[in-house]
């Protein structure tokens, strides 16, 4: 099973990328805005293209409570209902509270947006 996770950002999207019999969770690069292309789209043909059988998106709940949403909350359930339109995967959010955090203590080269797509990504496993 191939699983795309996304860490969602307003400029940014990272993607980190697992084959779950694997179990090696790795870096799979950034979606920004392109001339011609919108994120929209280079999702949805990258999620085609490489046969994704379900996606796994960090969702920013607030520190203060589990339950309260916010506008950042808002913002990536609306994006996956938009992304939802034109795939026909399962998707599963993911509580990405300290994924930045844990992004940033981690070494490598991947960028900060990756980092943060992997600690999502390994949070889904762990369940």
């Amino acid at each position: 099973m191939n699983i795309l996770a996304i860490d969602f950002g307003t400029k940014k999207i990272g993607l980190a990328w697992v084959q779950k019999e694997l179990g090696v969770v790795l870096p799979y690069g950034v979606v920004e805005e392109k001339p011609g292309e919108s994120r929209h789209e280079q999702l949805v043909n990258l999620i085609k293209e490489e046969r994704a059988d379900k996606l796994v998106v960090g969702l920013p709940i607030s520190a203060d409570s589990d339950v309260e949403e916010n506008e950042n909350t808002k913002r990536v359930r609306a994006f996956v209902e938009e992304l939802k339109k034109d795939i026909d995967i399962p998707v599963e959010f993911v509580d990405e509270r300290f994924s930045s955090a844990e992004a940033d203590e981690m070494g490598g080269e991947a960028t900060r947006d990756e980092k943060s797509a992997m600690v999502i990504l390994q949070s889904y496993l762990k369940k």
